[in-house]
């Protein structure tokens, strides 16, 4: 009698293994918190849609319109993680969509204020990108070292980098200028011309932001 090997055995076994589990369900896989996050992602596009409509109509209200849904934005991050703690209730996908949405909400949004209210330079733009891109990197590092800064337990202990929605404040800043018109050619601290390209110096800020997201400063997380 013949005798399968052991690898054709484990193959089969595999085979099966495959046919029987159930196919991924996106909405299956939902938590509570979940839609929370949601709702920060949503905040996020509405604050690009109000910084286009102020693009188009140069009306203050939709920069103050736009600086409200990013706080708003912030209140769903809080209250999400809060969630998930409460209802003992955390997955990869959970994870993955709050990275996403803080991406949207608190680097993409944050940067597109700033361009609309004038900081629209050669080296604005390569500032803001920077800024966005620290913030990318800042929630893609968190994400593959929690496990490691857990310790073995349940929640990392600290932040390292500050994290993406102290972009907040930057919004804030923005919105009291919008608030005593210093935006576009008034924008506080003017503007630098370098080899015929244009640079408000207003938005270091964003590159000094964006440098202490990817620092190894270490903030106690709560």
């Amino acid at each position: 009698m013949r005798v399968p090997r052991p690898e054709a055995a484990a193959v089969k076994y595999a085979g099966e293994m495959l046919r029987t589990r159930k196919p991924f369900s996106m909405i299956r896989e939902f938590h509570l918190a979940d839609w929370f996050t949601l709702g920060n992602a949503v905040c996020g596009m509405g604050a690009l849609f109000s910084m286009m409509s102020y693009i188009q109509s140069g009306e203050a209200k939709h920069v103050y319109f736009a600086a409200a849904l990013v706080l708003v934005a912030l209140v769903f991050d809080v209250v999400d993680g809060r969630v998930a703690r409460w209802r003992q209730q955390s997955s990869s996908l959970g994870r993955e969509l709050d990275s996403l949405a803080d991406v949207i909400s608190f680097g993409v949004a944050p940067a597109m204020i700033a361009y609309g209210v004038g900081m629209t330079g050669f080296f604005d733009r390569i500032v803001l990108a920077y800024f966005v891109a620290c913030g990318v990197s800042r929630l893609a590092r968190y994400n593959v070292t929690a496990e490691m800064l857990s310790d073995g337990g349940d929640k990392v202990k600290y932040f390292e980098g500050t994290p993406i929605p102290t972009s907040v404040l930057l919004v804030f800043l923005i919105s009291i200028a919008a608030w005593v018109d210093a935006v576009g050619p008034d924008l506080w601290f003017g503007e630098l011309t370098v080899a015929g390209l244009v640079l408000h110096p207003l938005v270091l800020l964003f590159a000094v932001s964006g440098s202490l997201m990817i620092s190894r400063f270490r903030i106690p997380k709560p």
